[in-house]
């Protein structure tokens, strides 16, 4: 800190006790030792601000180059548009399916849209897919585990237990639980 030695402080300590005086000395060690915690926080606060601003800085170089590669990047090609030309493709797709569809029986490949270069150009496309699905209708279910255990049927691997008439069951009981 100081580098000063336990001599020194020694030193210190005596004159001033001897200047300041055994009464008003705790309240003057009190004041110093108040006095040099505000001096500390302030420097931790001025490090943690000084820190910060660096950050920032850094941070600030950081998005600079990121802007610059996203300039150059768009200056090669500034009518990419990733998302425009998937929409494009997908509604391609479904316009070629749809033109698939309404086409007339007599129609080549090479009139239908498709892939250039196809070996199959002379075979007719298959017929596009239902899209009407209806799922059952099912009824409320109350208690979710004796649904499955209603719809679930017990494999014949495993015999299902059945309960012991009264009379099986009471020879069944050990004698030594019948004494107590």
């Amino acid at each position: 800190m100081l580098d000063m030695s336990w001599g020194e402080v020694m030193v210190i300590g005596a004159v001033a006790l001897i200047v300041i005086g055994p009464k008003d000395l705790p309240r003057a060690l009190r004041t110093v030792g108040q006095m040099t915690g505000k001096i500390r926080r302030m420097a931790a606060e001025f490090q943690g601000q000084f820190n910060e601003a660096m950050r920032e800085a850094e941070l600030d170089d950081v998005k600079r180059q990121i802007q610059g590669v996203n300039d150059s990047v768009t200056g090669l090609n500034p009518s990419f548009n990733p998302i425009q030309t998937i929409r494009d493709e997908l509604k391609g797709a479904v316009e070629g399916t749809n033109a698939a569809t309404t086409s007339t029986p007599g129609a080549t490949g090479s009139d239908s849209p498709g892939v250039a270069g196809d070996e199959g150009a002379g075979l007719p496309l298959p017929p596009a897919p239902s899209t009407d699905l209806a799922a059952p209708a099912l009824p409320p279910v109350a208690e979710p585990a004796l649904a499955v255990a209603a719809v679930v049927p017990p494999s014949p691997a495993t015999p299902v237990p059945q309960p012991l008439p009264v009379e099986q069951q009471a020879a069944a009981v050990k004698p030594s639980e019948k004494a107590e």
